[in-house]
């Protein structure tokens, strides 16, 4: 199996379709899966995980793998588009007739959750765009601190500090006090 430093190569210097599709094939479940869980519907993600691929692959000539791995500069470019989205989006009603009925006690729990992920996404996105990022980097892509301090090119303990200073504000925002 080839590393991503050579399909990128071969991408870069012969364009070969067949380099790019390896590495597309290689990170779009973990990509796709990183978005899902930032947008909750199937539809965007896969929108999302095309327009990251399309821009990961023109400036493919900016990465520089001694930064960071492939994989945590694609999620990188995933955090930027779904802050893009976020602000661009739009209400659309639905129909009644359109919805599928669920049984209403997994219906109001599925419901609670997804207001709840909705609420604290809404509340984060109040946040500068680099403490987004690096909470979007943390939770739904599920990189450890020392890859999102080499990704951002800061200390890891900044990275640690406005990690939980944000946590600390989710949690005084949406936990019930006794």
């Amino acid at each position: 199996m080839l590393t991503d430093k050579r399909l990128i190569r071969y991408i870069l210097k012969k364009g070969s379709n067949q380099a790019a599709d390896e590495l597309i094939r290689r990170y779009y479940d973990d990509l796709y899966f990183y978005l899902y869980r930032q947008v909750g519907n199937g539809d965007d993600a896969l929108d999302l995980t095309q327009e990251v691929f399309i821009a990961a692959l023109k400036g493919l000539s900016s990465y520089d793998d001694r930064k960071s791995s492939f994989r945590t500069w694609i999620f990188r470019i995933g955090t930027y588009k779904v802050i893009d989205a976020r602000r661009k989006v739009k209400i659309t009603w639905l129909e009644l007739k359109d919805v599928e009925w669920i049984e209403e006690k997994d219906f109001d729990e599925s419901l609670y959750q997804k207001e709840l992920l909705g609420t604290i996404n809404q509340f984060v996105a109040s946040f500068h765009p680099e403490i987004q990022e690096i909470f979007r980097l943390r939770v739904y892509g599920e990189l450890s601190f020392p890859e999102i301090a080499t990704l951002l090119t800061q200390k890891e303990e900044r990275i640690k500090a406005q990690y939980y200073r944000l946590i600390k504000k989710i949690r005084e925002e949406f936990c019930e006090h006794d």
